[in-house]
């Protein structure tokens, strides 16, 4: 195995390990409050998350667009990298999110409450912001996955469009992770030659994800496979997502640091990710589908004679 390929392969096991950590212990992982010093990505996107819980600003002369709230503990922080770049969080004008579990969407009812923000979700998990997680189709059981439940101005479907400013953001929705996991798309700078911006929502699969015979999502193993071909015909340049790990923030931004201002322009890692998740995915559907079919009364061993 090639170093690239070992690099790749230990990126992705930590983002999943991350990932996994705090759901299956019911625990919030460091990383996820973690303060960085908020940076600037591209001509007018800004990182303003903790170490590995991504929230993104976007800036335009008409207001600003915020992606993530991530946790309501994280709220005051993101506020105050804001601040610290020279904005206003006040001027947030649009609120967006990846996908509807907590760390990704557990501070927006603040935000709203704060800015007045109007808040933008993918048709598939709009009912589970409303409700705060009580109808998510995995952990609507779990009180420890439960979040703020908040109105939503306006529900999104694949492939619309939103705007401010001359900013143009694409939703695609790339389900499974959740029934509304949206990929956003736009281009910077937003005038002259771009750099095609992807910010990934969740590929991968949480603990006791049942991809076969579940009741409660159905669709779920033909939704990923879906969100896979969605992503892998999106063109970029720069990969970003709604996790750090996804992209291998830490060594990116050591590179940003050092006068790489082409750090993050990153289309080989994209592809990568795409990659081993989709195969991620796919093995563990395969050993899904042995197990019930192994299972299976025809396939149920008698007792000769019988």
């Amino acid at each position: 195995m090639t170093r690239s390929l070992v690099k790749r392969a230990a990126t992705l096991i930590t983002a999943m390990l991350l990932l996994m950590l705090p759901l299956a212990a019911h625990a919030v992982n460091p990383t996820w409050t973690k303060p960085i010093q908020p940076f600037q990505v591209a001509a007018n996107l800004y990182y303003v998350g903790t170490e590995d819980l991504a929230s993104y600003l976007i800036v335009t002369a008409q207001g600003n667009i915020l992606i993530n709230s991530t946790l309501e503990a994280n709220v005051p922080l993101i506020e105050r990298n804001i601040e610290s770049l020279g904005f206003h969080f006040r001027d947030t004008k649009i609120l967006l999110i990846s996908h509807a579990h907590y760390d990704h969407c557990g501070g927006s009812a603040r935000i709203k409450q704060l800015t007045g923000a109007k808040y933008f979700v993918m048709d598939g998990d709009a009912a589970v912001v409303e409700s705060g997680g009580r109808s998510d189709y995995q952990y609507a059981h779990d009180p420890s996955m439960y979040f703020a439940p908040v109105k939503v101005d306006r529900v999104l479907h694949d492939g619309d469009q939103v705007k401010l400013g001359g900013m143009v953001l694409t939703a695609h929705l790339t389900a499974g992770h959740t029934r509304g996991d949206t990929t956003w798309t736009f281009d910077e700078p937003p005038a002259g030659k771009p750099l095609h911006v992807v910010i990934v929502g969740g590929e991968s699969l949480n603990p006791r994800t049942k991809l076969v015979a579940n009741p409660a999502y159905p669709q779920i193993a033909a939704d990923f496979q879906h969100g896979f071909d969605v992503l892998k015909g999106l063109p970029c340049d720069i990969f970003l997502g709604a996790h750090a790990g996804f992209f291998d923030l830490t060594a990116k931004l050591a590179r940003l640091k050092a006068g790489d201002s082409n750090a993050f322009v990153a289309p080989d890692d994209y592809r990568a990710y795409i990659d081993d998740c989709e195969k991620a995915f796919q093995a563990e559907l395969n050993r899904q589908a042995g197990s019930a079919q192994s299972n299976s009364p025809s396939h149920t061993r008698h007792p000769s004679g019988l």
